[in-house]
């Protein structure tokens, strides 16, 4: 009786070893992205063909939504997300059936022009205001492009910018690009509220918000690590078609 009660406790010592590995490896964090763009005048085939599609192939971790870009120099194209998932869960999801992928290039890509783009984008709670799987039907996307070796300084950067959001209640999710091209971070500020966020007088003036929330002097230094340390940054506005999305 001894030896099995020392062996019941060892096994257990050892399984809480593992349980913190196994809950990391399979924290959904990441999302697929992949933008495409119709032909004009095939609009309304394509949609019709995608709303099929993500309602009878994409659930669970594959789940779809579906966003149409309204500004910047993707305007007119569609922007799926596909998740949140883990990496494990990607790794073991296997070749697409035969059905789904002849679904895609049968009644989907025959709408599209060659023009598209993927990726995947991991979310970092540590930098983000608000949780990963709280989604919103109006977002902006901005595309920071830090320098050659600026992560650790562009990080620096989003510490500071978080205390601002978080002082004028702004919600806004980060993401690193993984594997997607250059290096990339991705700042989703989700309207809860509707595009009357934007307007002026709506929030404290980002100036007198940022000095408040990081000490006099802020908005200037923020002005100056910006300018050294990102390459580009460029802004769009997304609205979110559950209509053609995962149900």
């Amino acid at each position: 009786m001894k030896n099995l009660l020392k062996f019941c406790f060892n096994t257990i010592i050892i399984a809480c070893f593992f349980v913190p590995t196994f809950l990391m490896a399979q924290t959904k964090n990441v999302v697929a992205t992949h933008r495409v763009f119709p032909k004009v005048d095939k609009v309304m085939e394509f949609e019709k063909a995608l709303a099929a599609h993500a309602q009878k192939f994409h659930k669970g971790d594959e789940f779809w939504r579906v966003y149409m870009i309204q500004s910047g120099p993707d305007f007119g194209g569609y922007h799926i997300t596909e998740g949140p998932k883990s990496w494990d869960s990607e790794d073991v999801r296997g070749d697409i059936s035969p059905e789904h992928q002849m679904d895609w290039h049968k009644n989907i890509a025959i709408h599209l022009t060659e023009r598209q783009s993927a990726g995947y984008y991991v979310y970092n709670d540590s930098l983000s205001t608000i949780s990963l799987g709280d989604f919103s039907d109006k977002i902006n996307i901005t595309h920071w492009y830090p320098k050659l070796g600026q992560g650790d300084h562009v990080t620096s950067i989003l510490k500071k910018l978080k205390k601002t959001w978080e002082a004028v209640a702004l919600n806004v999710a980060v993401y690193s690009a993984s594997s997607s091209g250059p290096s990339q971070i991705v700042l989703v500020t989700r309207y809860k509220q509707g595009l009357k966020e934007r307007n002026i007088g709506f929030r404290k003036p980002f100036k007198e918000a940022h000095d408040s929330a990081n000490g006099e002097g802020a908005y200037e230094q923020f002005l100056e690590d910006v300018n050294d340390y990102l390459s580009q940054s460029w802004s769009e506005l997304l609205f979110q078609r559950k209509d053609l999305g995962s149900k």
